[in-house]
């Protein structure tokens, strides 16, 4: 059952910690049964209690799961590890076509806004005590709020999408709760929901966003919160249509005390309108990332949401880091009002790679996806298969095991770097690597 690895400890404490470093270090493999609690009791000569404590804490860790009868595993993506798991390793020589970062070539220079950002803060210092939120700042993103008709709400700031979804679920939700989560997914959605002792449930998407009738299913079955990326969903594509927004409404207005998340970390790479579903329930939140258009490193996000729900965020963001850096405020401020991104040019030179490469698959009988941003998403029988093939073929692709819980297999091409005379070769090697297929989509 365990192989060569012997989990150790007298404590619940010190035996979720063995087994939690074995999963780290690979002595324990996601998927891995453990031993029956009375039985690893005896082995440790402990009380079962004591090993059921042990458990209990991993499994509100996101480390394993338990199914009853079938005994307790390591998760197959566990919050240890997480999904870099599955990542490719890209060897001298090859292209990179798996790591979902946008073109650097389209990114502002950053120099010039935190130069200005730092002069007005040796002027006048931030100090302990002061707004949370540049004032500046709270005003334009309330101001792009309006226009793209996401509800009235007090505005805060957070360190990037993710953190801003992290800190609106543990506002919410207690460990053992279920969350709806898109299928194919974002990977650091699907592990960070886990890790936060929550259970996931998957909804499937298609080129228009989340289906309304498995988002209908997940609440009826229990689901507390539901996560939807508006735009620029990651790994396929999608984008939440005008008529997906009416339907997937109509869902919530039947649950209304389920938590809406929205991430819209697309913004200012897309060119594909926003129809938020916020403001149904009664407790919600959307996110709006500066990463995607202005840099990773740019660790920031807008937040808004029911009064409530930000002021949850905001107390416990006091309590602990406390504030998102203003200089870093100042310096997307600054951004922002010298137009340093031109988002209908970034949209069209992503939506040009992005389309290219779709047309030249279905040309040769390859099925693909991509809407909205810088990822295609590609169904192919055999994932393992096509992405080594691919490998050899000199191209490395992300594996969609990054991105899926029960959807059926695919791989993600990020085209944000691609130039025009790679997409038809890439197009033949894909093609060579996956064969064509019949019309179908990602569930």
């Amino acid at each position: 059952m365990l192989g060569e690895y012997r989990i150790s400890g007298r404590r619940a404490a010190d035996i979720s910690a063995s087994i939690e470093r074995a999963v780290g270090d690979g002595g324990l493999r996601p998927g891995q049964l453990l031993p029956p609690m009375r039985q690893l009791a005896e082995r440790l000569g402990v009380n079962p209690n004591t090993v059921a404590a042990a458990y209990r804490t991993l499994r509100e860790r996101g480390v394993i799961e338990t199914a009853g009868r079938r005994g307790s595993r390591v998760r197959p993506a566990p919050a240890t590890t997480g999904r870099e798991h599955f990542r490719v390793d890209v060897p001298e020589g090859v292209r990179d076509v798996a790591q979902g970062n946008p073109d650097p070539a389209l990114l502002p220079p950053l120099a010039g806004a935190f130069a200005a950002a730092a002069a007005e803060g040796d002027r006048a210092p931030v100090l302990y005590g002061e707004t949370a939120v540049e004032p500046e700042l709270a005003r334009i993103a309330r101001a792009g709020f309006d226009a793209d008709g996401v509800p009235q709400g007090p505005v805060a700031v957070v360190s990037g999408a993710l953190d801003g979804v992290e800190r609106v679920l543990a506002a919410h939700l207690k460990p053992g709760d279920t969350v709806a989560v898109e299928d194919p997914g974002w990977g650091r959605t699907l592990d960070l929901v886990p890790a936060l002792g929550l259970r996931t449930v998957p909804v499937g998407v298609d080129d228009e966003g989340p289906r309304a009738e498995d988002v209908r299913r997940a609440l009826e079955a229990g689901a507390r919160a539901l996560i939807v990326t508006d735009r620029a969903q990651n790994p396929t594509g999608a984008a939440v249509s005008a008529p997906r927004a009416r339907a997937l409404r109509a869902v919530l207005r039947e649950h209304p005390e389920v938590l809406l998340i929205e991430d819209d970390h697309g913004h200012g790479i897309v060119d594909v309108p926003l129809h938020p579903l916020a403001g149904v329930t009664r407790h919600w939140a959307f996110v709006r990332s500066a990463a995607k258009a202005y840099g990773p490193d740019l660790r920031l996000a807008l937040l808004t949401g029911d009064a409530l729900t930000v002021d949850r965020v905001r107390g416990r963001h006091r309590l602990g880091p406390g504030w998102v850096s203003q200089l870093m405020q100042r310096a997307l401020v600054r951004l922002w009002a010298d137009g340093a991104v031109d988002a209908a040019e970034v949209a069209a030179s992503y939506g040009s790679r992005r389309d290219a490469l779709i047309d030249a698959l279905e040309r040769r009988g390859v099925v693909a996806h991509g809407r909205s941003g810088m990822n295609v998403w590609v169904p192919v029988p055999d994932e393992t298969g096509a992405v080594a093939r691919l490998l050899h073929a000199g191209w490395a692709v992300a594996p969609g095991a990054r991105f899926r819980l029960a959807a059926p297999p695919g791989i993600r091409v990020t085209v944000s770097t691609l130039t025009g005379g790679e997409i038809e070769t890439l197009a033949d090697v894909i093609t060579s690597a996956v064969g064509p297929a019949p019309a179908r989509s990602y569930d």
